[in-house]
């Protein structure tokens, strides 16, 4: 059986595409691995039926840590055998792509692919930061040219980077895997009421993700519900403490890192779901979140930032609603004016139904099979 290894630079704990794409992998006849790397605060890894390694590196973050793990990748990677690695982002493509050539070299036929789950030079973490962005642009340029198969999440990153270095970019939308019906999460569980509503914002708790607004917003809300906020990230305390100083603490939820196998029953106890980045980067403007994707799939109604990969399903679909800013009292009252609204709701909710029906793995997939068929054919 031939053989795939599959890095990532988180913990594996929440990744729901890389989970998608080694499943996918599996189903094409690979024997694959997934790395990642271990945190002291990582949770343990449930079994998958695909093998797993997390690496212990010295180094959190910054550039040592981007050194540490694609070194550690690069060793990792010539040590073991394989048939098709597999890059998910810049930050692991040095590792990766070192590899796959000195592989080659030596008379392997490893093939690369590689998948943009973002474009990565445009993530708010590097807006200003002219010098760490030219270095991210070094790594792009000197590798991405040399590219034969690249997927990307929408079809706005899979512009950007076919228009700039000239080759062609197939499209692997975040779509989850279609849901059979189930019962909601215990809201007593979270401290919930029974009859209050439920504002879900889950996923990465990182910058500009509009959390500070939504948090302030509950001091100006008339509605009997709670923020929940499911994920962690690089501010996650910092939220956290924000949401204590402003005096909310009651109404604002936050349940930290949730492993992806246990997340739907959360979602599925939301009445509205939010993706409210803020336009602070390219990034965020042409994204298409893997939160957004989940939410359908709960039959959850949304309330987006205008982007336009979102706002086209939710145009599509009229399963929500956008917002015009930030301030926190127009939030509070785009949050009423949504949850109050029953007649509305119920429309979103039955349209709902056949976006899940429409946007799911098991019809996505098929692109990325075909992808993988041609690498092995090639």
């Amino acid at each position: 059986m031939q053989k795939a290894i599959v890095s990532v630079t988180n913990d594996l704990t929440t990744d729901q595409r890389v989970h998608r794409t080694c499943m996918a992998l599996s189903k094409a006849g690979y024997e694959v691995l997934l790395v990642g790397r271990q945190r002291i605060n990582s949770l343990p890894l449930a079994p998958r039926s695909y093998g797993m390694h997390r690496m212990k590196l010295s180094f959190d973050k910054g550039p040592m840590f981007y050194a540490n793990f694609n070194i550690r990748l690069f060793l990792l990677l010539m040590l073991k055998r394989s048939d098709l690695i597999v890059s998910n982002d810049l930050d692991t493509l040095t590792g990766c792509y070192t590899a796959m050539r000195w592989k080659r070299f030596f008379g392997s036929r490893v093939k690369l692919l590689h998948d943009c789950h973002e474009y990565f030079r445009g993530v708010p973490e590097l807006v200003g930061r002219k010098f760490t962005t030219s270095l991210w642009k070094g790594i792009e340029d000197h590798i991405f040219p040399e590219l034969k198969a690249v997927i990307a999440v929408n079809r706005s990153i899979a512009s950007l980077y076919s228009q700039e270095y000239k080759l062609p970019v197939r499209v692997v939308r975040n779509v989850p895997f279609r849901r059979e019906p189930q019962l909601p999460a215990d809201k007593s569980k979270y401290g919930i009421e029974k009859e209050q509503k439920v504002i879900l914002y889950q996923g990465a708790v990182n910058v500009d993700r509009g959390l500070e607004e939504a948090i302030l917003a509950m001091k100006f809300i008339r509605s009997d519900a709670k923020l929940v906020i499911a994920g962690t990230g690089d501010v996650f305390d910092r939220i956290r403490q924000f949401a204590i100083e402003q005096k909310v603490g009651g109404k604002v939820v936050f349940l930290g890192p949730v492993p992806f196998q246990e997340l739907h029953p959360i979602t599925l106890m939301a009445d509205l779901g939010l993706s409210i980045e803020k336009d602070v980067s390219l990034n965020y403007h042409y994204a298409l979140p893997n939160k957004f994707m989940d939410y359908i799939q709960a039959g959850v109604p949304v309330l987006i930032s205008p982007f336009p990969e979102m706002k086209s399903v939710v145009d599509k679909y009229f399963i929500g609603e956008t917002i015009e800013n930030h301030e926190p009292r127009y939030l509070a009252s785009r949050f009423d004016a949504m949850l109050m609204n029953t007649g509305r709701m119920e429309l979103y909710r039955q349209n709902l139904v056949r976006a899940a029906s429409e946007l799911c793995w098991e019809n996505e997939e098929n692109v990325l099979l075909e992808v993988l068929g041609e690498l092995k054919a090639s």
